[in-house]
């Protein structure tokens, strides 16, 4: 059996070495080579080849480079293949330290500042302390339970809304359909963080927008499939919205003329939050391997059912 690596040059360079030290029966392969592919049972890219089941007959295992999978045509995927999602530390940390920055820049007016200096107004407002903020984050899993816990350490009254309840203390956590509206009409700043799928495409909408507090704010560190960009455009023209923080959009990046690289109220960063640190994204793909080789469940295995 081998691995293949279809990624970067820098995670090749860096993960082949690892490897040869904690796995070296294992061969290890960087794309286009593969040596023999009846060989490959382990395959980490971000796009697999076209035609997967054919390139790789006898493939096991198909490890995402990235947090999410929403990248991959799952259709495409022979049904015995288990998909594996990025879940090393780096994640994490990256993208707390993005969330923090964003809401301290609204909580702070950071972003009235900036539109402010570019006309030459001096102008201040009163600081106000974080309690009286409530911040909501869409996804409470390996990125937003970790976020939420930092928000709430800082003083921010936190909230989470997902498919399933999760209990995370100091936190007050909603759960499902019914209880979207409640977790949305108690949210001031609106962070996404969910993975996407056929059920959250879109979910960032204007009947969504419509049940936020008038002058909320919405940072999409998810996906830019998450959100409906004319809706946004009507919540920022009416004020529903105060303002924007996007890290994804939908295509990335946008065409040239559209209307979100201009707006006052829509701060864009080009997809930069969080991404998988190469050594320790090694080590965790080295680490799964070892658990699926002990017949141990590998960490961030995906459920097919819901697409993460």
């Amino acid at each position: 059996m081998s691995f293949v690596l279809k990624s970067t040059e820098e995670r090749a360079r860096l993960w082949k070495p690892m490897f040869a030290r904690d796995l070296p029966d294992l061969p290890f392969h960087v794309w286009p080579e593969t040596g023999n592919a009846q060989d490959v049972r382990y395959l980490a890219a971000w796009q697999p080849p076209e035609n997967l089941a054919e390139v790789f007959p006898n493939l096991e295992v198909l490890f995402s480079v990235g947090a999410g999978v929403d990248q991959l045509n799952l259709s495409s995927v022979p049904e015995n293949v288990r998909i594996v999602r990025m879940m090393e530390p780096g994640l994490a940390e990256g993208m707390i330290e993005y969330v923090l920055w964003a809401v301290l820049s609204y909580h702070r007016d950071m972003f009235r500042y900036a539109r402010q200096q570019a006309e030459h107004i001096w102008e201040g407002t009163p600081n106000i302390s974080a309690r009286h903020f409530r911040v909501g984050v869409m996804g409470m899993g390996a990125l937003g339970s970790p976020v939420l816990e930092k928000l709430s350490e800082l003083g921010y009254v936190c909230s989470g809304w997902s498919r399933k309840r999760h209990e995370v203390p100091g936190i007050t956590s909603y759960a499902g359909a019914e209880e979207l509206d409640a977790f949305l009409a108690s949210t001031d700043i609106l962070i996404c963080l969910m993975p996407l799928t056929e059920e959250t495409k879109g979910i960032l909408n204007r009947q969504l927008f419509g049940k936020l507090p008038d002058g909320a704010c919405l940072i999409n560190c998810g996906r830019g499939g998450h959100l409906v960009q004319e809706d946004l455009l009507w919540a920022l023209d009416t004020g529903k919205i105060k303002q924007a923080i996007l890290d994804v959009t939908d295509p990335e990046p946008l065409p040239e003329q559209h209307p979100f690289w201009k707006h006052p109220l829509i701060f864009l960063t080009p997809h930069i939050a969080s991404s998988s640190r190469v050594d320790s994204g090694g080590r965790m793909i080295l680490k799964n391997i070892i658990r699926y080789q002990k017949n141990e469940r590998m960490l961030g295995e995906i459920d097919r059912s819901t697409g993460y």
